[in-house]
């Protein structure tokens, strides 16, 4: 956290003279065994974004992204904060992405053993981001990586996770 802070605290200043609202962006997720939990993120949408919609995911040119927040979110930089999560152990920096409790209610019964993503901590990343499968990917080949992560954890396959990470942060084009 000590060497990440300069960097932190640009992306902060960046936010807050960008446009107006919170610097930080906080929701309820829902993380191991069911447990709830605030995730911290860097604002990169418009304040209010969900209001007219309610609970959707990001989407490619979202309209509700700010100018900074397309940045963020193609580097992947809006999820530095997470850090403080993993710092509180509320999520690891390995495991399936946490979602929030309406995508859970509804996704529990809907898809096989969507809930088995819950038997670990969350993470910062995870085997099905690392595939190509974020944002609004389809939530039962999500689920599908993250299950296979579950079942099959290892330290390596964390350390592989975490270079695939860094390749994807730099060269991927699917953060959105």
């Amino acid at each position: 956290m000590t060497l990440a802070s300069p960097l932190l605290l640009m992306l902060a200043f960046l936010i807050k003279i960008t446009s107006p609202g919170p610097v930080f962006f906080l929701q309820e997720r829902v993380g191991l065994d069911g447990s709830l939990f605030r995730v911290m993120k860097f604002r990169t949408m418009q304040t209010d974004a969900e209001k007219e919609t309610g609970p959707v995911w990001a989407k490619k040119n979202d309209p509700r992204t700010t100018s900074v927040g397309r940045i963020l979110r193609r580097f992947s930089l809006d999820e530095l904060p997470q850090l403080f999560n993993v710092l509180r152990g509320e999520m690891s920096l390995v495991g399936p992405r946490p979602e929030r409790p309406f995508f859970v209610e509804r996704f529990k019964d809907e898809i096989p053993k969507y809930l088995d993503r819950h038997r670990v901590k969350t993470g910062m990343t995870g085997w099905a981001q690392v595939n190509g499968l974020r944002g609004n990917a389809p939530i039962d080949e999500r689920t599908k990586y993250d299950v296979y992560y579950v079942e099959n954890w290892s330290l390596v396959f964390d350390a592989k996770i975490i270079l695939k990470t860094l390749r994807a942060v730099l060269f991927g084009k699917d953060a959105y």
